[in-house]
């Protein structure tokens, strides 16, 4: 693997984790996208392949996940934009953090 290959895995898991922390806010794949884009600089044809990636990878889940974001919600669990751009600033720099230890 070439260092150019090594970075690419890396952004690319990054973006992986900051969509599991988007299935965790109950997020759809737009508003993660959306999300991504503004608060990481993340391209959403990047997000939108990783999704799909990871949609194809876990079926099951990601069916029971877009039946689950159908029904009602209170909206309780959906966070603020600042909430929002807080969170994403601080898991891109802890990935960083973490990456350079390596």
């Amino acid at each position: 693997m070439t260092m150019g290959d090594d970075a690419s895995a890396l952004y690319i898991h990054m973006v992986q984790h900051l969509i599991e922390k988007c299935l965790i806010f109950h997020m759809t794949k737009e508003e993660c996208m959306e999300a991504l884009s503004k608060h990481a600089n993340i391209k959403p044809v990047i997000t939108s392949t990783v999704w799909n990636e990871l949609a194809k990878e876990n079926r099951e889940f990601f069916e029971s996940y877009s039946q689950s974001l159908s029904q009602p919600s209170s909206g309780s669990d959906r966070m603020s934009e600042s909430e929002t751009s807080k969170l994403i600033q601080k898991m891109i720099s802890d990935h960083q953090a973490n990456g350079s230890d390596k």
